[in-house]
């Protein structure tokens, strides 16, 4: 039987870093109040005059291709997942596969917030299964300081910039590649967590640019909930649907939002600390990018047969988790 496997990831973040005693310099904060609150120390900003989250992509496709050693022109597929998108319209992904000269691949854009990374995998997995495709590219681009306001001392300490790219191809091998997920959406989130103004409801004028509603809205507390919640319970249906227990578990890849959520939800599944993977100190919150930059960050310890589950959540409120055994 078909299956879709991970056949590579890298990734890439921009050089500039914006560490926690930069931020307590342009925001009234400073190093323990997020480090006690969210875990992070650092986070990287794309600084590049008029470079958006494409560029992070290209720069991530490219690194994939030259590791893996696959030839641009065997790529079919490209599937962006962003909220970053360089513009309303065309897709970024459109603009990568440009970047990157994938001269025979389609490409199109998913939103799915936090959790673009296991859907769009999800989505890669269903052309390779159903044979549609046998090369498909998932980058996940994500220039969050273009969304964020730095003066909101609340929500400025989260955010960074990233990239990451993963290829899937078909495998024969039983017990190998995308085996399950969970996916669920409730509308109920929208006045949580939000960019305000800048479509189709609430066009850029004056007035909301003066109100400030093109930067990325967050109530905290309910978004932290909610995020606890939902993660918890995603990661325990997936594991249950698979006959996984703690013991069988290889590796738990929470998205990257918060230390003090990732803890939580880990504490709350009995998942020891040990195997689950973090690198939030060092990156903030990239969205949809977070899980592929965790696992890159990492495959140096990931074996072949490692029985993961992904876990996320996002805007919307959209979350879910995903059974992968590394190949």
């Amino acid at each position: 039987m078909l299956n879709a496997r991970i056949s590579g990831i890298a990734s890439y973040v921009p050089e500039d870093i914006l560490d926690n005693e930069m931020l307590s310099k342009m925001v009234d904060t400073n190093d323990e109040w997020i480090t006690t609150r969210v875990g992070i120390k650092e986070r990287r900003i794309l600084k590049k005059e008029g470079a958006g989250s494409s560029y992070l992509g290209i720069q991530a496709v490219n690194k994939l291709l030259a590791e893996t050693g696959v030839n641009p022109d065997e790529i079919e597929l490209l599937i962006c997942a962003t909220s970053n998108p360089d513009y309303r319209f065309p897709s970024t992904g459109s603009v990568i596969v440009e970047g990157c000269k994938l001269k025979h691949a389609y490409a199109y854009d998913i939103q799915a917030a936090c959790a673009g990374f296991i859907v769009a995998l999800e989505d890669a997995a269903g052309y390779i299964k159903s044979g549609l495709r046998k090369k498909v590219i998932v980058v996940c681009a994500e220039k969050m300081s273009s969304m964020v306001n730095y003066k909101d001392r609340a929500t400025c300490p989260l955010f960074g910039d990233g990239a990451a790219a993963v290829l899937v191809e078909p495998t024969e091998e039983e017990g190998i590649g995308v085996m399950d997920g969970v996916f669920h959406v409730d509308g109920k989130g929208l006045e949580y967590l939000v960019m305000k103004a800048g479509g189709s409801v609430k066009p850029a004028c004056q007035e909301t640019l003066d109100a400030g509603e093109h930067y990325l809205y967050q109530e905290g507390r309910s978004v932290y909930k909610n995020a606890v919640t939902d993660m918890l319970n995603s990661t325990k249906d997936v594991m249950k649907r698979n006959g996984l227990t703690v013991d069988t578990i290889d590796w738990l890849v929470p998205h990257q939002a918060n230390l003090r959520i990732i803890e939580a939800v880990a504490g709350a599944a009995k998942i020891p600390s040990e195997k689950v993977l973090v690198n939030i100190q060092h990156y903030g919150n990239t969205s949809a990018a977070s899980i592929p930059l965790c696992l890159d960050e990492y495959k140096g310890k990931l074996k072949k047969g490692d029985k993961i589950v992904l876990t996320a959540f996002g805007a919307g409120f959209t979350w879910g988790a995903l059974y992968l055994i590394w190949g």
